[in-house]
């Protein structure tokens, strides 16, 4: 007889589906959105709903594995957990003896699960005293702008299509935001306009009413632009901007001096579109209907990113735009879940103890001695959970030389041979979200989520809970703490006694499978009252005038702008988003997703690629200082001129030249967050020697 378990999905997405799996004879056979989730509706995307295909793939690794040759070849041999544990604990121990800090954890969001994610591990990290890890890759500069603004919250996706004006800004939710599209496309029908505001003509952009393609890492010169509008043109809520923010009066004389026409230029749009949206935006926000803005990662991956985040998140206090249930912003919901951090990382066991920080961002620096840490003691060792750092971290033909080194210590845990599993000395087999227990919060609405396990752990794999318990227990850690189960974790996870989920519990969310934050009003902010010190939304933000920061909402250009010198030299501003088939690297390896998306490519305007003689089809080349590398051309007006763009992120193994987007992205750092700068990125582009790839293929 068939069983349906409750599960949730655990990738990097806002939509945090609700999941069946039905499972006969211990096999799962079948995978499905929640019919009764009110946010997944029974809909999974493309990705997950192949899950099945992911967890009972004939690559997946099934026992430990030792390397037996050179760093990157990929050569190992299986070994016991037993000797995997003991060799593992006596190198960790000889390092952390002399000093804890040169071990270094790497994780981030292969799982959002808060059990299998930094629970059991950071206990593990803490213990040992080992370099914490600055988490920054994704969206630091934006949690911080949001942080200093409105705090991390936003509305409730669940009112979107009751909106009569939806601004994509920066976000293509067709490919990363299913869910939240649903609603795009019901609000569409009902005559709501939507805007997409995103240097690259997405899936989302081609179907909405009207696309403002502005250069990469311009998003705040325009949110200026469109507040000196609504001001100028008196359309503002004043008994909003009286009551609910502060600092509104220095804003007022900063966006002065952004005329439509100012920012037209920087950004590379007309100033009537700027003109237009602004006043479309206004009137609809004014006349009590809803103006909802969905902000997205994508634009904080410039220099100016945090301020960009900032100069966006003020424009619904601007109108009142909060007032309405479908209005306001949405960039992230993770602030609203009461989460027991302490409870779950255990920070006590560092004993006062506050060891150094490693910038994952800067992965390639602290590997290599380079940059910023040139006089800290050098890595000794380096755990990498929940990542593939490989292929997803800029600059990375100095990753590569950074994890290449015969004298560093590298213990991976994973699903299956990514390009960092290459590199390991150990590679362990960690289960899927189908074969462990976990809990979840959400970043794109306000559900928390239990994933009960549905089959036993495929071959010898465990739960990263598990591989830290029995190494903690090697170790000689001893503190009851690495005794907790997983059940007990997960129990532990939230306040589940503050006023947002007094009205459930653990067992009730694990038996129904989710429960929804009881936030009070439909529309939480109409009357004020956000996180932030003030309470209100800060145009002025007094902490960050006591770190000496710019307090107000400003504008950075890119630090490789188009019109910088180094645009000499290299033209062209790539940006490189997710193909819509794969999430950062995950699912690359799955072939029926692989082959939907073909094979590396990079969209170029018609304009830029007929100054360089390339035609559609045509590999070309793609470098600068830091790197290059090739992929096949694709010439279409989905690119604006002047920007190209490499849809990523792929494992460079499965790639013809070896190679990956991030050959060419830097290590600098947002203004706000120590955040990634992915799209702050200058290039240039040409034919590619006609026997590259087949010189690659003779070389493996």
């Amino acid at each position: 007889m068939n069983k349906i378990i409750q599960a949730a999905c655990p990738h990097d997405c806002p939509d945090t589906c609700a999941m069946q799996v039905t499972v006969h004879q211990g096999q799962a056979i079948k995978i499905a959105g929640d019919p009764h989730h009110p946010t997944t509706g029974g809909t999974l995307c493309t990705k997950v709903s192949r899950y099945l295909e992911r967890t009972y793939h004939a690559e997946r690794l099934l026992t430990p594995l030792k390397r037996i040759g050179p760093k990157g070849l990929g050569k190992f041999t299986p070994v016991s957990w037993d000797e995997a544990f003991t060799d593992i604990a006596a190198r960790l121990m000889a390092i952390a003896k002399e000093n804890p800090e040169r071990i270094v954890p790497y994780s981030y969001a292969g799982t959002m699960g808060l059990v299998q994610g930094e629970s059991m591990a950071m206990r593990f990290f803490n213990q040992l005293g080992a370099s914490r890890l600055d988490r920054t890759i994704c969206s630091s500069a934006g949690g911080a702008g949001l942080s200093y603004t409105i705090g991390r919250v936003g509305m409730d996706m669940e009112f979107a299509q009751d909106a009569q004006l939806i601004i994509l800004w920066g976000s293509n939710p067709i490919a990363s935001n299913l869910h939240f599209w649903t609603r795009v496309q019901e609000a569409k029908r009902k005559g709501a306009y939507i805007v997409a505001i995103d240097p690259y003509r997405s899936l989302s952009a081609e179907k909405c009413h009207e696309h403002l393609a502005l250069l990469p890492g311009t998003d705040g010169a325009l949110a200026l632009a469109l507040a000196h509008v609504l001001i100028r043109d008196s359309l503002l809520d004043e008994d909003y901007i009286s009551r609910h923010t502060v600092g509104f009066e220095g804003y007022k004389a900063r966006v002065a001096a952004w005329s439509p026409e100012r920012a037209a230029q920087v950004c590379g749009v007309s100033a009537a579109q700027i003109e237009n949206l602004a006043v479309r935006y206004g009137k609809i926000a004014l006349s009590g209907q809803g103006a909802l803005i969905r902000l997205n990662y994508g634009m904080q991956r410039s220099r100016g990113g945090g301020n960009a985040t900032r100069a966006v998140a003020v424009l619904p206090a601007l109108v009142g735009a909060w007032k309405q249930p479908s209005g306001g912003l949405l960039f992230s919901t993770s602030g609203w879940y009461p989460i027991n951090k302490a409870g779950l990382e255990r920070p006590d066991l560092l004993e006062g103890k506050v060891p150094r920080t490693i910038n994952m961002t800067e992965i390639a620096h602290a590997l290599n001695g380079s940059g910023p840490y040139q006089q800290q003691e050098p890595i000794a060792a380096v755990m990498v959970y929940n990542s593939n750092p490989v292929a997803v971290a800029p600059d990375s033909s100095s990753v590569v030389r950074g994890f290449a080194r015969e004298d560093l210590f590298c213990v991976v845990l994973e699903h299956f041979m990514t390009d960092t599993a290459d590199y390991a000395d150990y590679v362990l087999p960690a289960t899927t979200q189908l074969e462990h227990l976990d809990i979840h919060r959400s970043y794109g609405h306000f559900y928390v989520l239990a994933n009960n396990p549905a089959i036993a752990p495929v071959g010898d794999s465990l739960p990263n809970t598990e591989i830290f318990r029995r190494l903690a227990a090697k170790m000689g850690f001893n503190h009851p703490c690495f005794s907790e189960s997983d059940e007990q974790i997960a129990a532990q996870a939230f306040d589940w006694k503050h006023p947002y989920l007094a009205h459930t519990s653990w067992q009730e969310v694990k038996e129904k499978g989710w429960a929804k934050l009881n936030v009070g009003n439909q529309a939480p902010f109409a009357e004020g009252g956000f996180p932030t010190a003030s309470g209100k939304t800060e145009f002025f933000s007094a902490a960050l005038a006591a770190q000496g920061l710019e307090p107000l909402p400003d504008y950075l250009p890119p630090l490789e702008a188009t019109d910088s010198p180094l645009a000499k030299k290299y033209p062209l501003a790539m940006i490189s988003p997710p193909a819509r088939n794969f999430l950062n690297s995950t699912f690359v390896n799955v072939q029926s997703l692989r082959a939907t998306e073909g094979e590396p490519h990079l969209d170029l305007h018609p304009l830029d690629a007929a100054k360089r003689t390339i035609v559609d089809g045509q590999r070309v080349r793609i470098f600068n200082d830091r790197g290059s590398f090739e992929c096949k051309a694709r010439v279409t007006e989905k690119a604006r001129p002047g920007v190209v763009v490499a849809l990523s992120i792929w494992w460079k193994k499965l790639a013809a030249d070896g190679k990956n987007a991030n050959e060419v992205t830097g290590q600098s750092l947002t203004d706000l967050g120590a955040g990634a700068t992915f799209y702050d990125c200058l290039v240039e582009v040409e034919a590619a020697n006609a026997n590259s790839g087949q010189e690659r293929e003779n070389s493996v």
